[in-house]
């Protein structure tokens, strides 16, 4: 494959870029098929929890703690990854990840009961909190800077596409086989991923000293946990199996608000005593990502992105469903083509990254995202289901140019010291993005249907005008993205921010950790 040269705006335009070692191309190979898996887990239980309910004989708020609990935890343990990354070998904490993963799939597999079924999950959610900063802190230390972009694309296959992609592929197993099979038919794919991934990941012992900060990791559980557990219960625990009418009756859940501001309130201290740790002490979660400006507007945009993917995800389907009538297989089977499309376009939209920068691909990629979210607003009960697949793979094809650009807009002005923890952030405040995302259309749902009940409107027209209150405020979120893209510039790594200038000790840091960690990463 041959070389790109960088974005104008990069200080090494025309510069052939060195080709990728084999080993290094099969090392991060290992790491997104462990990752891609991972992820996928995460959602492939929306669509098995009806079956559920009816074989552990358990209600709908109990069988929704299968996804709470799984967000419960990569909320708690995400921001720790950072440390952890720095504090130990890369090869130690991806044994540890799939060991995780592998006991939490199998235990689950073997459920006997609705908590031996829960526990699965959680210590599945264990291990997948440590792989996408693993993988994302690899590829940055192995990839070459003009290259990024491609393999970048292959990373968001694993944010993007495997989400998307997991309620699809849940309806189909299901379909066909015992919802055990749900887990039976990835275990083996993360066993080989461990087997092939664990020899290459370099085995030195990480940084010595520097403690874990106590204090702060007794203030990051109850304020990540508790803003994720607080925002999902708002929304209705996540939407899955929840009507419109219940939605739409619900009001507020006070014990949710209760413990959303708790959160709120541990996540701001937290976050004050990461500041001052950083001055002269051992922050858990370094937060000097956000003195590149570049990192902090690709992140807030995606963000809006994760909210308007995971309400794609949650409302299309409950549309499909209530509105359409349609049963499971079939809407799985819909949202099925949008996924395979974000796939196939993630490394082309990483090449074109390469050559041309952010701007030109998310500019019109977020603009396709509006008109996408726009047109779904205006669909009611008579409307076609091509019309639904044809909106939905708009959507995609918008979501797969805003992706990749944004994430390797944001990792690469960061020093490479700064890896982990900018992983670490970026990975946090996702899923807080993607709680948000859901809690919010939902609860948006719910509100524009009672509103449109209480105006004289029958049921049914009622949860019509609730879904198209939920994908006109998608859209308008979505406004943010394109304003924020027109603001995004390729940026070589550690550059200085020109902005908030970057501590110096910091930045010579980073740049020779970037010479000694492409020798070090594998062996």
């Amino acid at each position: 494959m041959s070389a790109h040269p960088t974005p104008p705006s990069a200080s090494s335009v025309g510069v052939e870029a060195p080709k990728m070692p084999r080993g290094d191309k099969l090392t991060i190979g290992a790491l997104l098929l462990a990752a891609f898996i991972m992820i996928l887990n995460e959602t492939i239980m929306n669509v098995a929890l009806q079956p559920l309910m009816v074989e552990f004989q358990v209600d709908e708020t109990t069988i929704q703690w299968l996804t709470t609990a799984f967000m419960l935890t990569l909320a708690t343990i995400i921001p720790t990854t950072g440390y952890l990354m720095q504090r130990f070998s890369l090869r130690a904490v991806f044994t540890i990840s799939l060991v995780l993963f592998c006991a939490g799939t199998a235990i689950a597999a073997a459920a006997f009961g609705f908590p031996m079924l829960l526990v699965g999950r959680i210590i599945q959610a264990a291990g997948t909190a440590m792989m996408l900063p693993l993988l994302m802190t690899t590829t940055l230390t192995l990839v070459p800077l003009q290259r990024r972009g491609v393999v970048m694309g292959n990373i968001s296959i694993v944010i993007s596409v495997a989400p998307a992609t997991g309620p699809a592929l849940s309806g189909l197993i299901l379909h066909i086989a015992d919802w055990r099979f749900l887990f039976l038919l990835i275990l083996p794919i993360a066993l080989a991923a461990m087997v092939l991934g664990r020899p290459r990941l370099d085995d030195s012992p990480g940084v010595k000293g520097g403690g874990l900060s106590v204090p702060s990791l007794l203030l990051s559980v109850p304020g990540f946990s508790g803003v994720v557990y607080g925002i999902s219960q708002l929304g209705g625990g996540h939407g899955e199996g929840a009507g419109v009418d219940e939605a739409a009756e619900a009001g507020v859940d006070v014990v949710a608000l209760v413990v959303l501001v708790i959160g709120v309130l541990f996540l701001a201290a937290f976050t004050w005593l990461q500041l001052r740790l950083q001055k002269g002490g051992n922050p858990l979660l370094n937060l000097q990502p956000f003195r590149y400006t570049m990192f902090t507007r690709s992140l807030l945009m995606m963000l809006l992105m994760m909210i308007a993917l995971f309400g794609a995800i949650i409302m299309l389907p409950l549309f499909l469903q209530q509105v359409r009538g349609l049963d499971t297989l079939t809407t799985g089977l819909l949202m099925l083509p949008g996924g395979v499309l974000m796939a196939l376009l993630a490394p082309i939209v990483g090449r074109l990254y390469d050559r041309i920068g952010p701007k030109p691909l998310v500019v019109p990629g977020a603009a396709l995202l509006i008109v996408a979210l726009f047109l779904m607003s205006l669909l009611g009960p008579d409307s076609s289901v091509w019309s639904v697949l044809t909106l939905h793979l708009v959507l995609s094809f918008g979501l797969a140019c805003l992706f990749t650009p944004a994430f390797t807009t944001a990792m690469n002005p960061l020093p490479q010291p700064l890896y982990s923890h900018g992983s670490a952030v970026l990975n946090t405040l996702q899923q807080l993005a993607a709680a948000v995302g859901t809690a919010l259309l939902v609860t948006v749902m719910g509100l524009g249907a009672a509103a449109a009940a209480s105006n004289g409107l029958d049921p049914e027209a009622a949860a019509v005008e609730g879904f198209r209150t939920a994908f006109r405020t998608a859209a308008a979120m979505s406004v943010g993205t394109l304003l924020l893209g027109l603001t995004l510039r390729a940026t070589p790594a550690g550059e200085s921010d020109p902005v908030a200038e970057p501590d110096a000790e910091g930045a010579d840091e980073g740049r020779s950790g970037q010479e000694e960690a492409a020798t070090s990463t594998t062996r």
